[in-house]
């Protein structure tokens, strides 16, 4: 789950990382409001959206009179970017920046720890650099069972910083900060830029931080925060309806029991040429309303041109899923190609239900994968 800027700067706020002041405005008289409020010479209106690139969209910009605040905001408000409709800007005062820094926390796999990346190369995409300049890029895995030291916070500044004051305001600011990504059951925290001002003080810019789903039950503060996308809705509504579903963007819509399954019919799909249109794990049911409300989940995806109905029948019985399969398209009108496949315990029985049906049935794996590629082409 992500969280808009102003709304990961009050997170920050609260344990007593530095960051601007600011005001967030839906309008542009809301902006003017905000720009006499902070009663600064100089301030900085940007585009709050759930995704990067703000700065090169247009989308920051600063403002030294109340008229430009007034036309700034104007402009960014309404504004598209990366598909993302600009509904609130964030109007703070602009620093003297001396030098900028990136640094975030998140999971790494391989230590099976939270990471610190560090960069003396802030402000940029830190892709760009991992891609151009890696050995930019500094990683201190950090020990779950002991934390963040202060010897660590001391060697992840000393990463950033040579002058000894400002690892002094570095340390205990990172151990803040990886306080907050535990505590909060975080799965990204990241600063970009980290800077130094004119006044030598260390201070976050910008912030970004996204959690984990999985624990929003223990968090109901930053639940409460969630402002789903239409594919996220979608994700929803299907939990909430006993399968997973993930939207992927592809022409062949996939059914599938078990996410194992699923993983290996989409890997199936781009071998064949294909591109799968989402992941949609329908679990052991053979129930029908299960099965006509994860179809209607595919179809509503006007990319799909093809579905293809991958079921593996270990507890469940293949004869059971077709009769299901027959009985929940009584229910649905398409024209749209379907592919089935059954294995596994009265395959066979299943296949026969299936036969003079409209569907495409196939025998094995791959006959059901270049099947589905070959109807979508």
């Amino acid at each position: 789950m992500k969280v808009h800027e102003y709304q990961a700067k009050e997170f920050f706020a609260s344990y007593g990382i530095p960051v601007q002041k600011g005001f967030v405005c839906r309008t542009v008289e809301e902006a003017v409001d905000a720009f006499k409020k902070l009663g600064v010479e100089l301030a900085v209106i940007k585009a709050q959206v759930h995704t990067g690139g703000r700065g090169k969209a247009g989308g920051v910009k600063l403002a030294k009179n109340v008229d430009e605040v007034r036309t700034h905001a104007g402009n960014i408000l309404g504004m598209d970017i990366k598909g993302f409709i600009v509904d609130r800007v964030l109007v703070c005062e602009a620093l003297d920046i001396k030098s900028e820094y990136y640094m975030s926390i998140l999971p790494d796999r391989k230590s099976k720890s939270a990471i610190f990346m560090l960069s003396r190369e802030g402000g940029m995409d830190i892709e760009t650099v991992a891609k151009e300049t890696p050995e930019k890029i500094v990683k201190l895995p950090i020990d779950p069972t002991v934390g963040l030291t202060d010897a660590k916070a001391r060697e992840a500044a000393f990463a950033l910083f040579d002058d000894m004051k400002y690892v002094k305001q570095a340390a205990p600011l990172f151990q803040k900060l990886y306080r907050l990504f535990v505590e909060k059951d975080a799965s990204l925290t990241e600063i970009n830029p980290l800077v130094i001002t004119g006044n030598d003080e260390v201070v976050a810019i910008d912030a970004k931080m996204t959690f984990d789903n999985n624990a929003l039950f223990r968090h109901p503060d930053v639940f409460e925060l969630f402002e789903p996308t239409e594919d996220e809705k979608k994700e929803q509504e299907a939990k909430d309806k006993g399968f997973s579903y993930v939207n992927l963007g592809g022409e062949i819509g996939c059914m599938v029991n078990g996410a194992g399954l699923a993983m290996a019919t989409m890997d199936m799909i781009k071998l064949y040429g294909g591109n799968p249109a989402n992941f949609l794990d329908i679990g052991g049911s053979s129930n029908p309303t299960k099965i006509v409300e994860a179809m209607k989940l595919l179809l509503s995806d006007k990319n799909v041109k093809v579905v293809l109905i991958n079921i593996f029948g270990g507890i469940t019985r293949c004869d059971d899923v077709a009769k299901g399969l027959i009985e929940a398209f009584k229910l649905i009108e398409t024209d749209m190609p379907i592919v089935i496949r059954l294995t596994g315990t009265n395959e066979n029985e299943g296949r026969e239900l299936l036969k003079g049906t409209k569907f495409h049935v196939a025998t094995t794996m791959s006959e059901a994968g270049h099947m589905a590629v070959d109807l979508c082409k």
